[in-house]
């Protein structure tokens, strides 16, 4: 394998196997009818690459080389061209790419589709949880994305101006994202689900200048508030001057109005906070815009998203992503490694503020596809809720978290087989790992043992993808099949090593076009994060393994981010909370195993002398986190202790908390300060 080649000792450690996920037998072969009509067959015929394992080859011995040929395989379009595809003089971290060029990619997600057949074909097909359901074409979003930017520009916002997004999943989002970007501007995606305090960290460390949101949503049947949210956010944010809100829950139709049927267009009043000069209602500012506006021209390595992934210390990290960057990962991705065709219709459950929306936007839109999005809980009313709509909508590619498949599977398969999925292509996967009981459910029943499920892992800093499963390699259970090509993935040991049959940590060993330009005004945070730790080597934070077939598999971060239901979550923003209350003195917070979510959030907090536990606390500090962060972030427990376990130089040991809740050894703590303050952890009530 060439990256094993590449390794900087020469050496590649084989451990012999023993246990999962190891010991498996293939499940799935690739079709090779599928394999000769790919978008990366058509790639490598144009190309001259004779196998699929020679072009990954090539695509690591010369990155110039391959992501040149993949602008030129998504048509990407620059006024302006570049004039060097790739410049490394500043180092591996901060590699330049499209160097000179100038182009922004909303022309490439849109303009240049205005006078083809793509222009009536459907960009985005949209339904909510009540019933509502909108369709737009190529041409109809690019005519509200117009009067979208010119609503910017008529409030002064405008090239470099950062826009937060606070919306559900509704078509003015994806609206919104784009001509924030049309206008030049920065754009800064919040989750849905975030309290006062996780926006207004966000907004703050971007500067932001104006928020778009939604005075709210649905789940399960139930008005979820977020103008008054955003309004308790904003009282800390003094940048912002502009909010522009959408009445999503004025126009949601009353529950006795029955099936599905299309999006109200007259919104009735809600009673909800407003500031008359800074807020304006979607419905009074856009549409009355025109419908054409020029799209800015930027450089293309100019600023588009910053997007926020949460450490395990300090505030939250700002990914920055540029035009010529995030986007075309993650279109590289769909079209190589999914195999994504113009035309087809791709559905991955999902929210903005986590970076798998952007990718559905840009994703999608490069390749001429369709995006679907789904503003609701997708197991309500019934737990068919995600076969039927694949089904209505003839979803080609279908993305979802295991953790979903594992809330599903005690339902039983009866709920697919009144659905005709045979348009479904192919499954894919991000949020956790997946176990092989899940795995083979989904492979067996949904897939009728004969389709791939596209295993897919990246994160917010890469743009995409560093493995896949694709339509070229075998599968086993909750394998990917390598990396994605143009990645020059590996698994090294401690000391920098390839392994193979054993687990390591996965490492990245050039750069790629989708890597992150830095953290928001943090470049030295940035190269802690990533680079420090062996020389020339993005080192991921994932635990991986490549087993004797050539198959990979992740095993679990391998820091203290904890993750719930797919999302990240940083300790140090639930342990701001806690400490903010005046009778806690310090507090840590840990992830433990849940059979369903992957993981819950429980707090240990150490109380101030004099203060006794209570049961009034406990409950206070647990309703403060999730009022603050989400509801889904609720604490699973809070406990008091006496004291927490710390290194010689005050660093807490999540890690030995965590193993000393759960009744597991804690492995070498010789780092801390006093051993007995494990017995705290374990004595906490």
């Amino acid at each position: 394998m060439a990256n094993a080649q590449a390794a900087p000792t020469g050496m590649v450690i084989h451990v012999r196997p023993s246990t999962f996920p190891f010991d498996q037998e293939i499940a799935w072969q690739p079709n090779p009818e599928w394999i000769a009509q790919s978008n990366l067959q058509r790639f490598m015929d144009r190309h001259g690459i004779g196998s699929y394992d020679a072009l990954l080859t090539r695509a690591l011995e010369d990155i110039g080389w391959f992501w040149d040929a993949v602008m030129q395989d998504l048509n990407i379009q620059f006024a302006h061209p570049y004039s060097q595809i790739v410049d490394l003089s500043a180092g591996a971290p901060f590699a330049k790419w499209c160097v000179g060029g100038q182009m922004n990619i909303i022309h490439n997600c849109l303009d240049r589709w205005q006078n083809t057949d793509r222009a009536a074909k459907p960009a985005l097909i949209w339904e909510a949880e009540e019933g509502q359901c909108a369709t737009l074409s190529y041409a109809q979003l690019h005519e509200e994305v117009c009067r979208c930017a010119n609503a910017l520009r008529s409030l002064g916002i405008g090239s470099g101006d950062a826009v937060g997004l606070y919306m559900p999943m509704i078509p003015e989002l994806a609206i919104a994202f784009l001509a924030v970007i049309k206008v030049g501007g920065i754009v800064l995606p919040l989750f849905s689900g975030y309290g006062p305090s996780a926006i207004s960290s966000r907004l703050n460390d971007a500067n932001a200048q104006a928020v778009f949101t939604a005075d709210g949503f649905l789940r399960r049947g139930q008005a979820v508030a977020m103008k008054s949210a955003l309004d308790t956010a904003l009282a800390d944010v003094p940048s912002v001057q502009r909010v522009i809100v959408c009445a999503r829950l004025a126009t949601a139709p009353q529950p006795e109005a029955g099936a599905r049927g299309c999006r109200a267009s007259a919104p009735r009043q809600l009673q909800i906070p407003w500031q008359k000069e800074r807020d304006h209602w979607w419905h009074e500012l856009v549409p009355a815009q025109a419908c054409q506006a020029e799209t800015r021209l930027t450089c293309a390595e100019d600023p588009l998203m910053i997007i926020y992934t949460s450490g395990t210390t300090g505030r939250p990290k700002g990914a920055l992503h540029t035009h010529c960057g995030f986007p075309v990962k993650a279109a590289q991705d769909m079209r190589h490694a999914m195999d994504l065709k113009p035309g087809e219709r791709m559905y991955w459950m999902t929210d903005m503020g986590w970076m798998m929306g952007p990718w559905l936007v840009f994703g999608t839109l490069l390749n001429g596809a369709t995006m679907l999005f789904f503003d609701g809980a997708p197991d309500h009313p019934s737990v068919d809720r995600v076969w039927d709509i694949c089904a209505r909508r003839q979803v080609t590619h279908l993305g979802l978290s295991p953790v979903l498949v594992r809330a599903l599977m005690p339902h039983g398969s009866g709920a697919l087989t009144q659905h005709d999925l045979s348009r479904l292509r192919a499954v894919g996967s991000t949020g956790s790992p997946w176990d092989p009981v899940s795995w083979r459910w989904v492979f067996e029943n949904v897939l009728e043992s004969r389709k791939p499920i596209l295993n897919y892992t990246g994160g917010t800093e890469i743009s995409g993808g560093i493995l896949a499963g694709n339509f070229f390699k075998p599968l086993k259970p909750a394998a990917f099949g390598g990396p994605i090509p143009g990645m020059d993935a590996d698994v090294v040991d401690d000391a920098g090593n390839s392994v193979r049959g054993a687990v390591g940590d996965l490492v990245i060993r050039q750069p790629w076009i989708g890597m992150t330009r830095g953290f928001w005004r943090d470049n030295e945070r940035y190269l802690d994060t990533y680079w420090r730790r062996f020389d020339g080597l993005w080192v991921h934070g994932d635990f991986c393994a490549i087993d004797k077939d050539g198959l990979w598999y992740i095993l679990g971060r391998s820091d203290d981010t904890i993750k719930v239901a797919g999302k990240r979550l940083g300790p140090a923003e639930v342990e701001a909370l806690v400490n903010a209350h005046p009778d806690v003195a310090e507090s840590a917070a840990v992830g433990v195993p849940h059979p369903v979510k992957d993981n819950e959030v429980v707090v240990f907090a150490v109380l101030k002398p004099g203060i006794a536990a209570n049961e009034a606390l406990r409950a206070t500090l647990q309703e403060r986190i999730s009022a603050e962060l989400g509801r889904p972030l609720r604490p699973k427990e809070v406990k008091f202790c006496t004291a927490l376990p710390k290194t010689r130089n005050a660093k807490v040991m999540r890690r030995v908390i965590r193993a000393a809740y759960l009744g597991e050894a804690p492995g070498d703590v010789s780092s801390l300060e006093d051993p007995a303050t494990i017995q705290a952890i374990q004595k906490a009530v």
